[in-house]
């Protein structure tokens, strides 16, 4: 069940974040040596908020242009199921090392290995590497034996919009469909108009709009904002697999993950939309810092366990 308040100690990370993150985060440039800096300061906080567990699995890829790590937390062997997880970055700043922890806490919570991508970040590589890579990583793993129906889902923030971009490639490529999705905090908008009209109702504790939209603005530079793979739309009857959507009561991009959910809904798609009182942006990230990360990423976990486990085909009774 989703908390109706925050724990005393996301209410202090937030006020902390809202301190010391928000200020920094609004004023580092987008040049080059602004791009390192932020690259190191989210590197540093996601490593004190979510450290990797201890005895995790890392396997290096590099198979033509995918690049990634098969992320296995103690105990987890290869199965004919996995997770391909899309981290998020604005398009700029993180990587799969960034995420190797929240990865290795989703293998353990549900018992499988995690293909984290590391796609091509802006502002080196524009629209659309990012989405190519993605896609790639995805026919990898089809490539390698995995079934759609054993692969589900899951990404954060600009994560989430490369996911669903996703989708919408498969369905227009005829490539076959994971069983589930599950996203956190995800960016819906690349302009972040949505992102801008919700911090006029409420403060977002990590950045403003205005500052945040300087990083999809690296990735998409020369396009024009009507372009449709800004602001993605799913067609009317597309088939889509279930989806989880977590995100943080205070955060800009809850606009985002309301609309997102609104569109597939409209579609005929099933969205869960989850709003966490008093979480900031990809809580589920810091579990040594917010108590509320643990009991997000168990609820994930079980429905992507569930969307699994319905997808099996039982064995006929002779």
């Amino acid at each position: 069940m989703v908390p109706t308040a925050p724990s005393t100690r996301a209410t202090l990370a937030a006020a902390v974040t809202q301190l010391g993150l928000r200020p920094l985060n609004n004023v580092v440039p987008m040049n080059a040596p602004g791009v390192w800096f932020a690259r190191k300061l989210v590197a540093t906080f996601m490593a004190v908020g979510g450290p990797v567990l201890r005895g995790t699995a890392v396997t290096q890829v590099r198979s033509g242009a995918v690049r990634g790590e098969w992320v296995r937390a103690p105990g987890v062997s290869f199965g004919r199921r996995a997770i391909y997880y899309i981290h998020g970055s604005g398009y700029v700043i993180c990587s799969a090392r960034t995420h190797r922890g929240l990865a290795a806490q989703l293998s353990r919570k549900t018992g499988l290995p995690v293909f984290l991508t590391d796609y091509r970040l802006a502002p080196e590589h524009r629209f659309p590497a990012a989405a190519d890579d993605v896609e790639a990583g995805y026919r990898w793993l089809l490539d390698r034996g995995y079934a759609a129906d054993d692969l589900v889902i899951a990404g954060d923030s600009a994560g989430g919009h490369l996911a669903l971009d996703l989708l919408i490639e498969n369905e227009q490529r005829r490539v076959p469909q994971p069983a589930a999705v599950v996203l956190f905090s995800p960016l819906f908008d690349l302009t972040l108009q949505l992102a801008a009209e919700q911090e006029l109702r409420q403060r977002d504790p990590l950045i403003s709009a205005k500052a945040a939209s300087r990083m999809p603005r690296a990735y998409t530079r020369g396009l024009p904002d009507d372009t449709p793979r800004l602001r993605l739309t799913v067609p009317q009857g597309m088939p889509l697999p279930p989806m989880l959507v977590q995100v943080g009561g205070t955060e800009m991009l809850s606009a985002d993950a309301r609309a997102l959910c609104e569109m597939v809904r409209a579609a005929g798609g099933s969205c869960e939309l989850e709003v966490w009182p008093g979480q900031v942006h990809v809580f589920q990230a810091l579990p040594t810092l917010v108590p509320e990360a643990d009991q997000a990423l168990t609820r994930a976990a079980d429905f992507l366990r569930g969307a699994l486990a319905a997808r099996t085909v039982p064995e006929k009774v002779s």
